[in-house]
């Protein structure tokens, strides 16, 4: 299996003493011209640093590239109403020639709640409500009516086709909602042991509900210079990882692009 190396969008950082905000159409060219199977931008409303729109900033991506993917990492869909986020993905997966990968996932706490408040929506309930989207969502983008949970039954058009689901959330509820919805898993900063029982868990869940296990996708920071990178990727292969997001290590994007080019020729 080859693995397939993805990288950030400078749209937003966790970490607000190092904002990661750059020129977004000339990083996506830049990944692209590298070879990336990826580019991801995170999403938010009101988050710990600067932060773009994603679905923006993966239009943009878009309009300036031919090949590579654009992920959502990740669409916080409980604080959208279920109908505008398909309206949104559908879009997008029209314009970019079905590019796209649907990251989905309910929120990092450390950013608060002010996000969810200034979107009146629940923080606490953002778990039942990401569920309830994922599911109508398919319907909803691929054009085929559904009925929503207040009983309206909406056919958005045109429709699209269905991208590649990915749960992200390293605890048991994130990993049940991937077996149960997604096509894939999106772990954050796992070891390849910990991929290992994440995998072998997901198997299970798939099982009970009669689905195919997801694919592992994993953000990890680099392991040092690009061959210790390269051989830190191969172990994660070996897990059984399909995907891995390279993090930045600093706000400079054009340079951590290139080494995510250079660790990807390596490999």
């Amino acid at each position: 299996m080859t693995l397939r190396i993805g990288a950030l969008l400078p749209t937003s950082t966790p970490d607000p003493a190092r904002p990661f905000l750059g020129d977004v159409r000339a990083a996506a060219r830049l990944a692209e011209q590298g070879g990336l199977d990826s580019v991801w931008a995170p999403d938010h409303l009101i988050a710990s640093a600067p932060i773009l729109d994603s679905t923006v900033a993966l239009a943009v991506a878009a309009a300036v590239t031919e090949r590579i993917g654009l992920g959502y990492g990740v669409l916080l869909l409980g604080l959208r109403p279920p109908a505008w986020a398909a309206k949104a993905v559908s879009s997008l997966q029209y314009v970019s020639g079905d590019r796209l990968l649907l990251g989905v996932g309910t929120g990092n706490p450390a950013h608060g709640d002010l996000g969810w408040r200034a979107a009146e929506q629940s923080f606490a309930d953002r778990g039942r409500r990401t569920d309830a989207s994922l599911r109508v969502l398919p319907d909803l983008i691929a054009g085929r009516a559904a009925t929503l949970s207040d009983g309206t039954v909406a056919t958005l058009s045109p429709g699209a086709t269905v991208p590649p689901i990915l749960v992200a959330g390293d605890g048991p509820r994130a990993r049940r909602r991937a077996a149960e919805f997604a096509d894939g898993w999106l772990g954050i900063g796992q070891t390849p042991e910990q991929v290992r029982q994440a995998r072998a868990e997901l198997a299970a869940l798939a099982a009970e509900f009669g689905r195919p296990t997801p694919s592992i996708t994993i953000v990890v920071p680099p392991a040092g210079a690009v061959r210790e990178t390269a051989d830190q990727l191969a172990e994660y292969t070996a897990a059984g990882v399909e995907r891995v997001l390279l993090a930045p290590c600093d706000q400079n994007w054009p340079g951590y692009l290139e080494f995510a080019a250079e660790v990807r020729a390596a490999m």
